[in-house]
C-alpha cells in the first residue's frame, strides 16, 4: 500500500489557528510593508518553496520561521541566501538574485506567518491512521531471505524505499515513502517492522514481513528524526516545530506523551536530536537552544495506568555549549557532542550527569556520523569533518587527536564494520564529491581512492552483516547503489536508483554494530 500524501482534512484544518503562535521563543520578528510582503512572496514561491515547503514549515530543508531561527542573524541569513551553506545543501542564489532580493528574503523569513501553526495532542491524535493492527498479520514473511541482513534503501529523488535482499543484493520490493524522509529509519528489535519520520512530521510504521503500512501519525509540523527503545514497545520522535518531543507507543502509534522542551526558566528549544541508548534503557536527546542533554526513561508497559502515569520524568543534563551533532561510545556512558559554531567537542559523562573533557576539534567535526574501532591497543573515534578535508582520529581514553587524515575535501558520512579492516569516509562537499576515501584501520592511512561515476556524489557506505561486502550510494536522479567486496575493495555489481541516499542493513541496525551510524 501506497503512504498518503496528505494530511487528513481534520488534521489539515487545525493546522493553521490564528496568531498565537508560542510555542517557543525565537528571533525578534520583521515587519514588511504589503508591497514588500508581496514581492517577497513571490521570491519565496520561485526559489525556496520546493525545499522548505510554501508556507516556510519545512520540507527538504528546515522550517523557516522567527520562532526558529533563534541562532541565525538576519546578517547570517543574508550571507546564507547569497553563497549557500556548508554542510548542508543550501545552494548559493547570489547568481541568481540581486542584492535587494537577497536582503528582502532574509527579512521575509523573518515575519511572522499570516497564519500561525499549532499542532498540539489533538492534532497529533486525529492525524493517526491505522490500516492493520499488527497482531491480524502473519507473522511468516511473503519473500525468502536472511530477515537479518535485508537491507532498506532510502531513494530520495522520488521519495520511494527499496527492500533489498542483503545475501543476492536484488530487490525484493519497492514502495513510496513520505515526502522527504530524514533522520534514517529505525527498525523493532526483531527486525520486522521499521519506523520512518519525514521532514514535515509523519511518522510512519511499516511492515517488512508483509510489505505494508501499519500506521502513520503526524508527530509535529517539522521534524528531526525519531528513536525505538530496545524492547520495542515505544517511538520518540524530536521535533524542530513545535519544539517538543513527543514519545509514542509503538504498536498503531498511540500517542503516550508530548515532552514540550524548555529549561527551568522557560525558556524553549527545538530538538537536534533524540537516539536509544539500549545499555540505560533510556532515551537521550540533545537540544538546539538550550545548554542541555534530556535523559528520558522508557516508559512503562503497564497499560492499566493512564498515559500519564506510564510516562517517565525527563532527566536535564547541563553541557558547556549547544549540541547540533552528537555521538555515544559504545558503552552508551558517553555522549561526545559539538555545535555547529565550536572549535572543538566536549564529553557527557551520562552517568554522573556532567562534561567531564573537551576535544581539540577545529572546522566542524561530524561527530553524528562517527565510528571507533581499536588501534594499538585503545579504542578510537574517527569523525570526519563538513568544513575542513581531513579526518580526526581520537583517543578515546586521552581525548586527544592521535592524527588528522587528509582528505580530498569535507566529508559527510563515515563507515566501517567489526570485521572490516577498513573504513570509508566520501569526500560530500565540493569539487571532489565524487571520490571515496578507504582508510586501513591499522595504519590510519589512506590505501585507496575510488571514483566510480566522475561528476557525481558518491556518498554513505553500508556494511552487510558479516561484514564481507557493502553498498555505496551514487546521489544522482540517474543514480545507483554500488555492491563492493570489502575485502578486496572490487566493484561487484551496480543497482539503478533514483538518488538512493541511505542504506540501513536490519542486523548492523538492531544489534547496533561498531561502525555503522546508530
Amino acid at each position: 500500500m501506497n503512504f498518503r500524501n496528505l494530511i487528513s482534512a481534520a488534521a489539515l484544518g487545525s493546522l493553521f489557528l490564528g496568531s498565537s503562535f508560542n510555542v517557543y521563543a525565537g528571533a525578534k520578528p520583521v515587519t514588511l510593508t504589503e508591497p514588500e510582503l508581496q514581492e517577497a512572496e513571490s521570491l519565496f514561491k520561485a526559489q525556496c518553496s520546493s525545499c522548505h515547503g510554501t508556507q516556510r514549515l519545512g520540507g527538504m530543508g528546515p522550517a523557516l520561521l522567527p520562532d526558529n531561527l533563534s541562532r541565525l542573524r538576519k546578517t547570517q541569513a543574508s550571507d546564507v541566501i547569497a553563497n549557500g551553506r556548508a554542510a548542508t545543501q543550501m545552494p548559493a542564489f547570489g547568481s541568481i538574485l540581486n542584492k535587494d532580493q537577497q536582503s528582502l528574503l532574509a527579512n521575509y523569513i523573518y515575519t511572522q506567518p499570516k497564519l500561525s501553526p499549532q499542532w498540539s495532542d489533538e492534532n497529533i491524535k486525529a492525524s493517526q491512521i491505522i490500516n492493520h493492527q499488527p497482531s491480524d498479520l502473519p507473522a511468516k514473511p511473503k519473500f525468502e531471505a536472511d530477515l537479518m541482513n535485508l537491507f532498506l534503501v532510502v531513494e530520495l529523488g522520488d521519495h520511494h524505499v527499496t527492500l533489498l535482499n542483503g545475501d543476492t543484493f536484488e530487490p525484493i520490493h519497492r514502495f513510496k515513502s513520505r515526502f522527504a524522509l530524514h533522520g534514517g529509519p529505525k527498525y523493532s528489535p526483531d527486525g520486522r517492522f521499521v519506523y520512518f519520520a519525514s521532514r514535515d512530521g509523519w511518522i510512519t510504521k511499516y511492515d517488512i514481513y508483509n510489505l505494508t503500512v501499519v500506521a502513520e501519525v503526524r508527530a509535529g509540523v517539522n521534524t528531526r528524526n525519531l528513536a525505538v527503545s530496545s524492547d520495542g514497545k515505544s517511538v520518540m520522535v524530536a521535533n524542530y516545530l513545535p519544539n517538543n518531543l513527543v514519545l509514542l507507543d509503538s504498536e498503531t502509534l498511540d500517542l503516550i506523551k508530548v515532552y514540550p522542551v524548555e529549561n527551568a526558566e522557560g525558556k524553549s528549544s527545538r530538538v537536534s536530536a533524540v537516539y536509544n541508548a539500549p545499555p540505560r534503557n533510556t532515551f537521550i536527546a540533545a537540544l538546539k537552544d538550550l545548554k542541555e542533554v534530556w535523559e528520558i526513561p522508557y516508559p512503562s508497559s503497564d497499560k492499566s495506568k493512564s498515559k500519564e502515569e506510564r510516562a517517565p520524568k525527563v532527566r536535564p543534563i547541563a553541557v558547556n555549549d549547544y549540541l547540533d551533532d552528537f555521538f555515544f561510545d559504545p558503552d552508551y556512558k558517553l555522549l561526545i557532542g559539538a555545535s555547529r559554531d565550536s572549535a572543538g567537542g566536549q564529553v557527557v559523562d551520562l552517568d554522573l550527569g556532567k562534561v567531564t573533557s573537551s576535544i581539540p576539534l577545529p572546522g566542524m567535526p561530524h561527530l553524528g556520523s562517527g565510528i571507533t574501532w581499536d588501534y594499538q591497543g585503545k579504542q578510537v573515534l574517527a569523525t570526519p569533518n563538513l568544513k575542513e578535508g581531513k579526518v580526526s582520529v581520537i583517543d578515546m581514553k586521552t581525548w586527544k587527536v592521535i592524527k588528522d587524515i587528509k582528505t580530498e575535501g569535507p566529508g559527510f558520512f563515515m563507515r566501517s564494520h567489526e570485521q572490516s579492516p577498513y573504513a570509508w569516509v566520501d569526500v560530500f562537499f565540493g569539487p571532489n564529491k565524487e571520490a571515496v576515501h578507504v582508510i586501513d584501520k591499522n595504519t590510519l592511512e589512506i590505501v585507496k581512492t575510488l571514483r566510480p561515476a566522475p561528476g557525481k556524489t558518491a556518498a554513505h557506505v553500508e556494511f552487510n552483516k558479516d561484514g564481507s561486502k557493502l553498498l555505496l550510494s551514487i546521489w544522482d536522479m540517474d543514480g545507483e547503489v554500488i555492491v563492493y567486496d570489502a575485502n578486496t575493495l572490487e566493484e561487484e555489481k551496480r543497482l539503478p536508483m533514483v538518488k538512493p541516499s541511505g542504506k540501513y542493513n536490519v542486523w548492523n541496525k538492531t544489534q547496533y554494530e561498531r561502525g555503522t551510524s546508530h
